[in-house]
């Protein structure tokens, strides 16, 4: 593999990726070709959604800018993909991109949710009103009566109900937790001496 292909493989410009996305038949959810303009879009879409993951390059002297390859996967995969809502393709490609750095990495699946959590405690937690948690609540209990239960004489939520909770009623709060833990490993991944968001003086 030359040293271009080898580029590549770590972060592509936009006219690569428009011709990758071309190649491999992704369109807009209209069926159109992906142009300049949407795929600005789709950058300021996943900058705003993910700062800290780092996916693009500061602006260099060219004025061009590089989108490293895993913010490429997420413009394919996230933003362009047409099956599903745009937080439940997210959610699904931060939960395989977890699974593929534990496997490289070779470290065991880490919980993301490992205290139980008082109600009172629950608009904080989740960002949300309190009839909002209550409703959630409801529906929590509806799927299962164990999830809650009462200690020092308040009702309490058990770590799989929280769990329960941000899957089914806060996605957000389940995406934040699964974006934080992959850069944990992302860090991890550098540590280890593999490349991630060096640009190689590009920048």
């Amino acid at each position: 593999m030359d040293s271009q292909n080898q580029l590549d493989n770590i972060f592509l410009s936009y006219n690569k990726i428009l011709k990758r996305l071309k190649a491999n038949n992704v369109t807009t959810k209209n069926n159109n070709e992906i142009t300049h303009k949407d795929l600005r879009l789709a950058v300021s879409t996943m900058l705003k959604k993910h700062p800290n993951c780092r996916w693009q390059s500061d602006k260099i002297k060219s004025k061009r800018y590089f989108i490293l390859i895993e913010g490429y996967l997420w413009i394919r995969y996230v933003y362009f993909q047409k099956e599903k809502p745009l937080i439940d393709a997210d959610i699904e490609f931060f939960e395989k991109r977890i699974k593929e750095y534990e496997k490289l990495l070779n470290i065991n699946p880490k919980s993301l949710f490992k205290e139980d959590i008082y109600v009172k405690e629950l608009d904080s937690y989740f960002n949300r009103s309190k009839p909002t948690i209550k409703r959630a609540i409801y529906k929590m209990i509806k799927a299962n009566t164990s999830y809650r239960y009462i200690k020092n004489n308040e009702f309490v939520i058990s770590k799989e109900g929280s769990k329960w909770l941000s899957k089914n009623c806060f996605k957000q709060k389940y995406l934040e937790l699964l974006e934080q833990y992959k850069m944990e490993l992302t860090e991890q991944y550098i540590k280890a001496g593999y490349i991630y968001d060096n640009f190689f003086n590009l920048n």
